[in-house]
């Protein structure tokens, strides 16, 4: 890592009462007194000082300072905030007299928590939970982010590793100083406890809950054509975004609206009626439906009274969806359709969860109620640790992939090697080890600024 002092605006970039600017590293103090200030204020005591240019000397704006002494900053360096007036010309000013000095750097994506972590003021899941909490949408997605930051995550790696290292030194002992009056069978006993960490483990390699939290669960709209799958969109998007009309198939493309239900990211997905097609258009749109299903983590299948009845794939769809929804309840009981001669929907057979009217909202709340619960449960909310990265989820199945080796070593020389390996690779979770190895990768999508 460069030794140069970087700098970067941490606030948005647009007009706003005030903007921050952070620098970090040994020329802190030395870039003020560039600025102009002479009277450079003690650490964390905040002073009022005026800033202008290095060349011309002109003024720039009246900044309130505070700065902070190597080690206790956020980044482990020195570090200086300058609070500006927002404004972009005043921003922009104070950057590129910045700029100019020697010895400081524009900041690179992520730098300011990269440094962070090299000097060991956090780990790496803490890293990620930062980038996660800016990033946050919903109040789900923030407390997340928080539990991960204060070390939730953390804290189980370690506590795995612990469980490893104390076997690991008993099977150690075992082969070290088998001449010693050590109780017998030491390392076999050591291990005994190595199913129920492998299990723990591989719990986590599998569940995608914390995953579908920081990224948004998918909700697919299916069912017949006409049976208001647009309609039902547009209600619990709040706004008309599908077009709705009594012409049966006027949905051929998945159209996706974005929201946030019980504080979790949802995208909604609407998908063209499930039907055998007549044309190559509506093939292709029905071929799209049945891969939004497949990606989909929540299945909302949606019948109606006047919409066309479910085929033998139909009908394989409605048992296995996550919530069947008997639309149109405004419309009398077995009103008929070219479709549907005997107006039969799910409602009729009873095998719906919910009955509602996407034209008069009854029903609406029941189902804002029902989804809230099956995101919350897909979400992870109910609480324990999630991994919230495919890094966290592929280290992990390193560790177990280790684990397994070590229950079917022939020896115990080779279990102890395979428990080194996955006490190693649990390592990589935190940053325990071969922390340079993956900067690159926790910092990749981080702004400027972090």
């Amino acid at each position: 890592m460069s030794d140069a002092t970087i700098f970067a605006l941490s606030t948005a970039p647009v007009r706003a009462a005030v903007a921050i600017i952070r620098l970090s590293g040994g020329d802190c103090v030395g870039a003020l007194t560039a600025l102009g200030v002479t009277d450079v204020p003690p650490p964390r005591q905040a002073a009022l000082r005026r800033l202008h240019a290095p060349e011309s000397g002109a003024l720039l704006d009246e900044a309130l300072l505070l700065r902070f002494q190597a080690p206790h900053s956020f980044t482990g360096e020195d570090m200086l905030e300058l609070h500006v007036h927002g404004g972009l010309a005043v921003t922009q000013s104070i950057l590129a007299a910045l700029s100019s000095l020697d010895g400081l750097r524009m900041a690179e994506a992520g730098e300011f928590t990269r440094r962070a972590v090299v000097n060991g003021k956090m780990d790496l899941t803490a890293a990620e939970a930062i980038a996660d909490l800016i990033d946050a949408e919903g109040g789900a997605q923030q407390a997340r982010a928080l539990d991960q930051l204060r070390g939730r995550l953390k804290d189980q790696a370690e506590a795995w590793r612990r469980q490893l290292k104390n076997m690991l030194a008993h099977l150690e002992a075992d082969l070290e100083f088998a001449d010693e009056d050590l109780p017998g069978g030491l390392g076999q006993t050591a291990l005994e406890g190595l199913p129920g960490l492998r299990d723990a483990l591989a719990a986590h390699v599998g569940d995608k809950r914390g995953l579908r939290l920081r990224e948004g669960v998918r909700v697919a709209l299916l069912g017949a054509p006409n049976a208001g799958k647009s309609s039902i969109l547009n209600m619990l998007a709040g706004r008309e975004a599908a077009i709705v009309s009594a012409r049966a198939g006027t949905t051929r493309d998945a159209i996706e609206v974005a929201m946030v239900l019980d504080g979790v990211p949802v995208t909604l997905v609407d998908t063209a009626g499930l039907r055998a097609a007549g044309d190559d258009i509506e093939r292709e749109g029905v071929r799209r439906a049945e891969q939004a299903a497949e990606q989909a983590d929540i299945v909302v299948l949606v019948s109606a009274p006047d919409a066309e009845l479910p085929s033998g794939d139909m009908k394989q769809r409605l048992a296995a969806a996550d919530l069947r929804l008997a639309n149109k309840s405004d419309i009398e009981p077995g009103t008929a359709s070219d479709k549907n001669p005997k107006g039969a929907s799910a409602a009729n057979d009873g095998s719906c969860d919910i009955a509602l009217s996407a034209k008069t909202g009854d029903g609406a709340e029941a189902l804002l109620a029902r989804l809230g619960e099956l995101v919350r449960d897909k979400a992870g909310l109910g609480g324990g640790v999630l991994v919230t990265r495919q890094r966290h989820a592929e280290i992990l199945e390193d560790v177990v992939a280790h684990l397994d080796a070590a229950q079917h070593a022939t020896a115990l020389e080779l279990a102890a090697e395979d428990l080194r390996l996955a006490q190693r690779a649990l390592g990589r979770l935190t940053g325990a080890v071969d922390v340079e190895q993956l900067l690159d990768i926790v910092f990749a999508d981080f702004c400027i600024g972090k």
